[in-house]
């Protein structure tokens, strides 16, 4: 499969940046992917481009341990019967709306389980017939051992840099006092402790279903319980709001593994999202998962795929 729409300049200034530095030589594949099936899928440093399903594998395992995503919906076309309601300005017709929700793979199909509760705008829309997408990112639990370098922090960066806590504290300010008597050169505090255009993410496009098994919901209560525990309060038959089980059904997966020299960017098939198994996608890590991991080691660690 080859990919024609460009990389996001974030990655293209990163790997240049890099290449500037002398850490890297130039990376071969920018704006195409090879063809799996040949021997050019590795680049001269010796990464393997995983292939579509690899990548399915990676992204199922996100979509099982990541919590949080944002939901894109549009608005309807037609404000009236509850803009006025929400005081909604005029004019919103077919713009998109995307907020945060509270995501959990209960199902274990490739279709995300949400707990809608119907005073959302989002769902809201989708009850006005928008489509809807998922948008998640890989996280790591850990910083690197040994971050990208490029001409800007190759002087300044140190290898026994603090903690990923310790940093954060101190660019909120909650550091000690006796942070408050660094020396002026030291080096600059990282806001985020990894390449985060380095990481896997997704994107999952289709439409919202309604789980409508009522036998299901105590077991669909129970995982998401497990992931939010906060979700508690909005179950099904709370007395706050009117709320429902519904999932995601998956139509479409886009995917951008990474830098494009080394991580598959493209469509998924739906059809290899949907037949990953949770043996496959339990047999790896991310990066990141555990310590140690180097920042150009974007491959999950993966098994007999």
């Amino acid at each position: 499969m080859r990919l024609t729409s460009s990389i996001p300049l974030v990655s293209l200034a990163a790997a240049a940046a890099v290449v500037e530095a002398g850490t890297l030589s130039p990376p071969e594949h920018i704006f195409d992917n090879p063809p799996q099936s040949s021997s050019s899928s590795s680049s001269s440093s010796g990464h393997k481009i995983p292939t579509s399903y690899e990548s399915a594998v990676m992204g199922r395992r996100i979509l099982a341990l990541t919590p949080l995503g944002n939901l894109a919906t549009t608005f309807p076309a037609d404000n009236d019967g509850y803009g006025a309601e929400e005081n909604r300005p005029d004019g919103l017709g077919g713009m998109p709306h995307t907020l945060m929700e509270y995501v959990a793979d209960c199902e274990d199909e490739g279709n995300p389980t949400f707990l809608a509760i119907n005073i959302e705008t989002t769902f809201k829309n989708v009850r006005d017939g928008s489509n809807i997408s998922l948008a998640q990112q890989w996280t790591p639990p850990y910083p690197p051992d040994k971050r990208i370098k490029s001409a800007t922090t190759t002087t300044t960066t140190t290898t026994s840099s603090p903690g990923f806590l310790s940093r954060l504290m101190s660019w909120l300010g909650l550091g000690s006092d006796d942070d408050d008597d660094g020396d002026e050169d030291d080096p600059p505090k990282e806001v985020v402790p990894y390449s985060a255009a380095n990481l896997p993410r997704f994107s999952l496009l289709g439409y919202i279903e309604k789980i409508d098994d009522p036998s299901a919901t105590a077991a669909l209560s129970k995982c998401f319980v497990e992931k939010h525990p906060d979700a508690k309060y909005w179950l099904p038959g709370n007395r706050i709001h009117v709320s429902e089980f519904v999932r995601l059904v998956a139509q479409q997966v886009y995917w951008v593994g990474g830098f494009g020299d080394r991580a598959y960017i493209g469509w998924i098939p739906i059809d290899e999202w949907k037949s990953v198994t949770r043996d496959e996608w339990e047999s790896i890590s991310l990066p990141g998962e555990k310590k140690g991991w180097k920042e150009w080691s974007v491959g999950a660690t993966v098994g007999d795929l």
